[in-house]
């Protein structure tokens, strides 16, 4: 069976906020769903956390290389996608097109040989796993009634990122942990992200470190990306001081952009975020070099139902593994399949053990949100 065409679907209409200093609206595409077709009329989901046009662009380059390849071998085609556009790509919107056809090729795989993908990823260590609701911060009251409402969804952990948090001063951002602890109780975990990617990131190590000592106070389960990704220094000298776990990694490409935040010990949670740094494939080896050297691994999950799926298969396939994000509320992550993952009585999400990532397309939700 062959590979025979790549099918791309921007999502607009239903993109939610992002935090960013320059928010995003409904209308914004930077999700793209990518179906890779076969000769024989098998198609492959996945899901690339970039606009539709930046990915088409990258498609073009990537076709030659792609079209009538084997659709079983997902792997090898994926790194031969990488090898042959170091020049154009090694990373940035190339990779992220690569990553939304490596999962689509995964999902191929898993329909090809009639196998859930954790199984081809090495085999089942779990049926279930913690989702945490993934929400950005908000003034007191709203940020009070958004908690509440992914509590009564049955999330029993939640994470908050982004402005206001980091975006004014410490009293507020005191203010705003305080009111989310009160209104989650002691029983939920909560996580925060500064957002340290956000365009002109403002704080350095000891904005951080005096942070970490807050959140440590509230039991708060990890501080996420409180410096630029990029500074390396500052992420190793905060994990040997803070007082809580430090996570980054959700704007990497390649496994090798990785390997720094483990030779260095910056980072106690990796997040790699397999709609961009890869897919499936670079997810499974960042995973398997953080267990090797003693680190969590979390995957970053603000994106799709696609995503998501991806993630939970990973997640089943690593001997050990938590959590998965689980960004809520949002239509493309609720609407786009036709089964909705939802939170169980425990607060678990059951992973999907039909063949490839277990999911079908709600055909109807991807014409709705389609870019045209």
């Amino acid at each position: 069976m062959k590979i025979a065409d790549v099918r791309l679907t921007g999502l607009t209409g239903g993109t939610v906020e992002g935090g960013w200093a320059a928010e995003l609206t409904p209308e914004d595409d930077v999700h793209t769903v990518v179906e890779v077709l076969t000769d024989e009329g098998l198609v492959g989901v996945g899901s690339t956390f970039t606009s539709s046009h930046l990915v088409a662009a990258a498609v073009r380059l990537l076709r030659p290389l792609l079209i009538g390849e084997r659709a079983d071998e997902p792997a090898r085609v994926s790194e031969k996608l990488r090898q042959n556009t170091f020049w154009q790509g090694r990373g940035g919107s190339v990779e992220h097109a690569i990553s939304g056809i490596d999962i689509a090729l995964w999902d191929l795989f898993g329909k090809l040989t009639n196998q859930p993908v954790s199984r081809l990823l090495g085999g089942n260590y779990r049926t279930r796993i913690k989702p945490y609701g993934s929400l950005l911060f908000d003034e007191p009251d709203p940020l009070r009634e958004k908690l509440r409402t992914a509590v009564a969804r049955g999330f029993r952990a939640i994470k908050l990122g982004w402005r206001p948090f980091g975006r004014r001063d410490a009293k507020t951002d005191e203010l705003l942990v305080r009111t989310a602890r009160d209104a989650v109780g002691p029983d939920v975990e909560l996580m925060v992200d500064a957002g340290g990617s956000d365009a002109h990131w403002p704080h350095g190590y000891k904005w951080a470190l005096r942070t970490a000592h807050m959140l440590a106070g509230y039991g708060v389960t990890w501080f996420e990306e409180p410096l630029s990704p990029d500074d390396l220094a500052g992420f190793a000298e905060l994990r040997r001081h803070a007082p809580l776990p430090i996570a980054t990694g959700e704007v990497l490409t390649r496994r090798q952009s990785f390997r720094p935040l483990f030779e260095q010990k910056c980072v106690d949670i990796v997040q790699p975020d397999c709609t961009k740094c890869g897919g499936l494939t670079e997810a499974w080896r960042v995973a398997w070099m953080a267990h090797e050297h003693h680190v969590g691994w979390v995957p970053h999950g603000w994106n799709t139902a696609v995503g998501l799926a991806a993630d939970l298969q990973l997640a089943a396939a690593m001997p050990v593994a938590r959590y998965v994000e689980f960004l809520t509320p949002s239509p493309y992550v609720d609407d786009l399949v036709t089964v909705p993952f939802r939170p169980d009585a425990d607060g678990l999400l059951t992973i999907p053990d039909a063949p490839g990532l277990g999911i079908e397309l709600n055909r109807d939700a991807l014409k709705r949100f389609g870019a045209v």
